[in-house]
Parts: structure tokens; sequence; C-alpha cells
């Protein structure tokens, strides 16, 4: 599974390391990715995610992953996302 953040999409990006000299070597900027388990209201199950250290500010700011998931538009989560919302917006219409 690639090292990229659910809700905040972050990914590795590159760069160089420079040397006092001024060499240019290559480098990969790894983003802070964690696993993990988060407890869904509506859907009464927990979720388990790769989520990255401002991914976890963000569900913070917006009080859970429910409310991220409800005010966020589907054009803008990631794609692992996306049947996660139909489910959550199908179990909030019928309760």
């Amino acid at each position: 599974m690639p090292r990229k953040c659910c809700i905040s999409a972050k990914k590795p990006m590159f760069g160089c390391n420079v040397s006092n000299a001024n060499n240019h070597t290559r480098r990969v900027f790894l983003p802070n990715i964690h696993d993990v388990t988060i407890y869904s209201d509506v859907l009464s199950r927990t979720l388990s995610l790769k989520i990255s250290a401002a991914g976890m500010r963000t569900l913070d700011k917006h009080g859970g992953i429910d409310n991220f998931l409800k005010h966020t538009p589907l054009r803008k989560l990631e794609s692992s996302l996306h049947a996660l919302k139909r489910s959550f917006l199908k179990k909030q219409q019928s309760v």
C-alpha cells in the first residue's frame, strides 16, 4: 500500500540533500503516516485508516470522521473513502 494519507492526501516528496560543497544527492521526504483506528458513531464500527499527523489534526478540527465525511465533497476525498462516504450517507438517511 502506498505511503499516502487518505485524509490530507499527503504523499512522498522528492528533493536534494545539499552539502557545504554544494553537492546534490537525491532524497525522499516521507509523510508522517500512522495506522489509526477511528470509531464512527453513524456506522457503529471502527475504521482502520492510514493517516498523517496533519490528517489527524484535520479530523480533530472537524470533530471526528463523521463530520469530516458529512461536510467534505466527494470530489475532494481520496478514492479509498468514496465507498465509506456512500455508506455513511445511506446509513445517515435511514436514521
